[in-house]
């Protein structure tokens, strides 16, 4: 049997607001599907995009997920592109492989997720989803530390804070 070591929630519908650049912001945050796994062999957790958008070849899109994860400490849960759409379109996550640490979940943005992407394709090929298609994986994974480590820090932002 799988450990099962996190929970999805949805941000708060302040927040969301907040942080969402779409018009109907409320709207998307009605229609936010919680991540789910497509068969019970599957690693990754499909992530479903809130909004309509396509991509031409060189686009990119800042995506606010509307979700955010309590995981168990000693994990992390690692985003990628779906398998399909990088196999198609070359879709990539601008930072390559998103981290979610455990402790963002209680950061001031309520460790809300946002997965920037870009339509890398070199064939010209455009990539088009509707709102609650998935377009991202999360993986969790278990990581360790090393003996000596005595880091005392507290996260309270999203990215780039712990290098402030």
């Amino acid at each position: 049997m799988m450990k099962k070591i996190a929970n999805f929630y949805k941000v708060s519908k302040e927040q969301y607001i907040k942080d969402c650049e779409f018009e109907g912001s409320l709207d998307i945050y009605e229609q936010i599907k919680m991540p789910k796994r497509a068969t019970t062999g599957s690693a990754g957790y499909d992530i479903f995009s809130p909004i309509d958008f396509s991509l031409a070849p060189g686009e990119t899109i800042k995506i606010p997920t509307g979700i955010r994860v309590k995981i168990d400490e000693g994990w992390v849960l690692k985003l990628y592109p779906r398998s399909g759409l990088g196999f198609k379109f070359r879709l990539q996550l601008n930072n390559t492989v998103g981290i979610i640490d455990s402790d963002y979940y209680n950061s001031d943005n309520e460790g809300h997720i946002f997965i920037k992407i870009t339509n890398d394709s070199n064939e010209g090929k455009t990539v088009s989803l509707k709102s609650g298609e998935a377009f991202c994986q999360g993986i969790f994974v278990e990581y360790g530390i090393t003996y000596d480590d005595d880091v005392s820090e507290i996260r309270n932002g999203g990215f780039g804070s712990t290098t402030k």
